[in-house]
């Protein structure tokens, strides 16, 4: 294992520790005492836990945990008080998340993808800083109504999951550009996505969409609309009115 002291592990100030790819079967406790941390990477160590300890790094900005083996990780993510930037979780074995993580009000990013939730924790609702979330390939049938109080999220991502319809508070997500609902289970456009006034790019690919709602062609900033793998008539009117106004459709 390389020792975690190493020049090449950490910066000339101490502030970031990147141990990505370091072989550790586990956490050195020692890294629990340098509270002076702002981003610690602990990606593709095949981390099976994580100690409680982890609350008392407060003054980081950044942590990185993707692509381990978590099944869980400790509420006291929830006392990360100076964590802005970015969570990364994705690429582990979750099956749910802490309710804590609604402390996390200044957080930017949030990568939980590539787990096995069934659901968000409503307390995600609380996590008003967020500007991007990710929750791509698990096993959502839905997302909570507390999303909608995200209003400054600029993108989400659903791709890969089992959603049937989205809460009706989705739509006051208006700051929200992007939106990825590919590989889901929708039936209709959600309605919910109507008037939103900055979205650009629509991804339902690969869903089970019929036909399509009028409102479309009143989104004022949709600049691609990606319908492929539908069962979706191409030669609609709509879509040619989609075009004409500078949208560019894909079926």
């Amino acid at each position: 294992m390389t020792a975690v002291s190493s020049p090449q592990a950490s910066d000339d100030r101490g502030h970031t520790l990147n141990l990505w790819r370091h072989g550790l079967a586990e956490v050195p406790e020692s890294i629990w005492r340098r509270t002076e941390l702002r981003v610690l990477i602990l990606a593709e160590n095949g981390l099976t836990s994580l100690s409680p300890e982890v609350g008392r790094l407060d003054r980081l900005r950044t942590l990185d945990l993707g692509h381990n083996a978590l099944a869980s990780v400790p509420e006291e993510l929830g006392e990360l008080s100076g964590l802005t930037d970015c969570l990364y979780l994705h690429d582990n074995r979750l099956s749910r998340l802490p309710q804590s993580l609604g402390r996390l009000t200044r957080l930017r990013y949030l990568n939980v993808g590539e787990n096995r939730l069934d659901a968000l924790p409503e307390a995600l609702g609380s996590m008003t800083g967020l500007v991007e979330l990710r929750a791509d390939h698990n096993r959502l049938s839905t997302v909570p109504e507390a999303l909608g109080r995200l209003r400054d999220l600029r993108e989400l991502r659903l791709r890969g999951n089992a959603v049937t319809h989205l809460p009706p508070s989705v739509a006051a997500l208006r700051s929200l550009r992007q939106l990825d609902l590919r590989e889901n289970a929708l039936v209709d456009v959600p309605a919910c996505l109507a008037g939103l006034p900055l979205l650009r790019q629509l991804d339902l690919r690969s869903n089970r969409l019929g036909p399509l709602p009028d409102w479309l062609a009143q989104l004022p900033s949709l600049e691609r609309l990606d319908l492929r793998w539908n069962e979706v008539d191409p030669t609609l009117p709509l879509l040619s009115r989609l075009e004409r106004q500078g949208c560019t459709v894909w079926t």
